[in-house]
């Protein structure tokens, strides 16, 4: 523990053997083993609070770094959406700007959103997988 071997012990106690006498020795080591042990006890206590500082240290900049990589994360999505906001205004106005100039609006296949007395358009299986899947589920409905 302290860098005493064994050989080294037995000379300790030798010669506390001869200096307290056989009479005191036995009250002196346990007092000393009592003072040994509340040493022991104080260092295990002020070791297990040090590390419940680290820990809670650690857990602050952990908490700490994630929260900043939120908000970096939600700065990029106000940026990403900022940006889809502006890429739409600028097709609707385009789409605007070709329905005033009376340009015809085209309308795929896919999309099924006209009225109800527009003539059903044209479609030949296969073309479109997508459609073909609806138009199957239609037919078993």
């Amino acid at each position: 523990m302290f860098g005493i071997d064994f050989p080294e012990f037995v000379v300790i106690a030798i010669v506390a053997l001869i200096v307290l006498g056989p009479e005191r020795l036995p009250k002196v080591a346990r007092f000393a083993g009592l003072w040994v042990r509340r040493a022991r006890a104080q260092w295990a206590s002020v070791k297990n609070e040090l590390e419940r500082e680290l820990a809670a240290d650690e857990l602050k900049r952990s908490m700490r770094d994630t929260e900043h990589a939120m908000r970096d994360i939600g700065t990029s999505v106000r940026a990403a959406d900022a940006d889809a906001r502006r890429e739409f205004d600028a097709m609707r106005a385009a789409a605007a700007a070709d329905v005033a100039d009376g340009a015809p609006v085209a309308m795929t296949p896919t999309d099924h959103r006209g009225d109800a007395d527009a003539a059903p358009s044209e479609h030949v299986p296969g073309d479109d997988p997508a459609f073909d899947a609806r138009d199957d589920h239609v037919r078993r409905a």
